[in-house]
């Protein structure tokens, strides 16, 4: 089996080696960035495609990791150059983490072209996607999933069939938008902690074995205390999830105010030019005597 990768970014190139630690065919690798794609196709020993079509025409399997609905759209396109392109009996596996809508777009494309395609939704991180101990989600044909799960089951501890495409993605974005609630949460709890003069590790302790216990506080609690900011899930994309959620509670009629306020505090990030930091960088904007605006919200 030929496995080809299209987003070969921190997530998509440490996936693509656990897969070839696993014995498996990489075959082709695609990514805008085409320095990334290059350097990775010199480790695993296989091509860095320029064009979509290159990668379905060397795999049987294609994944594709990448950033938004936007970037999802260009990579299937309905005309010129695309992954749709000769993907008769081809499957897609798609890991992004993008609005529903668009990946029921993408199975109907691909269905069309006489492919077939499968949501795979992440809950996990950069050391998971190395070792292949993601949590996967996974939407569309039940009989998708079972063609997809000898693959699946080498990348993640976990994995889940939630049901028909979109289904998974709505999980993964409410996933993501209780995540951001609790690191935005957190680095108030510590920021104000701080200004208070409580020692912080004493204040993590506590918040552990107590009501504001979170799994945030295990992976961020000490980056966000000794600003500690190297990126697993960077700013911009948490705004990005947070977005999702709350475009979906809109279209119910649904007010989230805590999801709003917090993607209000990922996008005040942005404009400060600090999307590119992990999540727990949000911190920045909350103890005294950080960032120009730190402390104005304490």
């Amino acid at each position: 089996m030929n496995i080809g990768f299209v987003g070969v970014g921190r997530m998509g190139a440490n996936m693509a080696r656990h897969l070839a630690d696993c014995g498996f065919h990489v075959t082709a690798v695609y990514d805008v960035n085409r320095a990334a794609a290059t350097k990775l196709a010199s480790e695993l020993g296989c091509a860095a495609c320029q064009d979509l079509s290159e990668v379905t025409a060397q795999s049987d399997v294609i994944i594709t990791v990448v950033s938004d609905d936007t970037a999802m759209r260009q990579i299937f396109a309905k005309s010129g150059d695309s992954l749709l392109v000769n993907s008769n009996g081809k499957l897609f596996i798609n890991c992004a983490t993008i609005t529903p809508r668009v990946h029921l777009e993408v199975e109907e494309l691909a269905g069309k072209a006489g492919a077939r395609s499968l949501e795979t939704c992440m809950a996990s991180s950069i050391t998971q996607a190395r070792d292949g101990s993601l949590y996967l989600m996974c939407g569309g044909k039940e009989e998708t999933f079972r063609a997809a799960q000898p693959i699946l089951e080498k990348l993640g501890k976990t994995v889940r069939y939630v049901g028909k495409a979109g289904e998974a993605a709505k999980v993964k974005a409410l996933v993501n938008m209780v995540m951001n609630i609790n690191t935005a949460g957190l680095a108030e709890g510590l920021g104000l902690g701080e200004a208070l003069g409580l020692d912080l590790a004493m204040l993590r302790e506590v918040f552990s074995e107590t009501g504001a216990a979170s799994r945030v506080l295990q992976t961020d609690g000490e980056d966000m205390q000794n600003r500690e900011h190297s990126c697993f899930f960077s700013a911009a994309h948490a705004a990005k999830d947070s977005g999702i959620a709350l475009d979906l509670a809109r279209e119910l009629g649904l007010d989230l105010p805590l999801a709003r306020a917090t993607k209000q505090q990922y996008d005040a990030m942005i404009v400060e030019g600090l999307g590119e930091l992990d999540k727990s960088g949000i911190a920045e904007l909350t103890f005294k005597n950080r960032h120009q605006h730190g402390g104005d919200h304490v």
